[in-house]
């Protein structure tokens, strides 16, 4: 499954994806690592990456999460990651995105071009009613990346994720799938 947008493209993560994958992370490292949860050695491995991979694609077996690649779409190159996770059911119809791109395609709204697509699967396709995002305040172009993608403000989450080994704030922002 693969859905098309004007820059790029974005379909699940496959097997084969492991070693750009691989590429991808270990390139933007440093970058990346200002924003993520500390990652172990290991996590810059070919091994771990196909594991993630795996992982993932048992997860969208058991419909709890969907990992989605970011592909251009002039040369096929993965240039960045989308994710649906935690996904709930019941009373809730729910899940939280989270994404990241190589840092030298910023800018050029490639991200929000993904995120669009990726919240037009959650609601079309997987009839969820909310997906939830939280970014660090001062990580400024994200949280235009989730405005800009239909995403609203609600307020702060004090000392939310361990960025770094210290514990950060995450402004919340949510979409809501008035269909649903």
């Amino acid at each position: 499954m693969k859905f098309i947008g004007n820059q790029i493209y974005v379909r699940f993560l496959e097997e084969n994806d492991a070693e750009a994958l691989l590429q991808l992370n270990n390139r933007n490292r440093d970058f990346f690592q200002a924003y993520s949860p500390k990652r172990q050695e290991d996590y810059y491995t070919y091994e771990k990456q196909l594991k993630l991979i795996q992982e993932g694609r048992e997860k969208y077996t058991r419909d709890q999460a969907y990992s989605f690649g970011i592909f251009l779409n002039e040369t096929n190159e993965l240039i960045g990651r989308v994710d649906l996770t935690e996904i709930l059911r019941g009373g809730l119809q729910s899940c939280f995105i989270g994404y990241f791109l190589d840092q030298n395609f910023n800018g050029k709204g490639i991200m929000t071009e993904a995120v669009k697509l990726v919240v037009d699967y959650g609601f079309q396709e997987l009839r969820l009613h909310r997906i939830e995002a939280g970014v660090m305040p001062h990580n400024i172009g994200s949280i235009r990346v989730l405005e800009k993608a239909g995403f609203e403000k609600e307020g702060i989450a004090r000392k939310n994720v361990k960025i770094n080994d210290k514990w950060e704030d995450h402004q919340v922002l949510a979409i809501i799938n008035e269909e649903v």
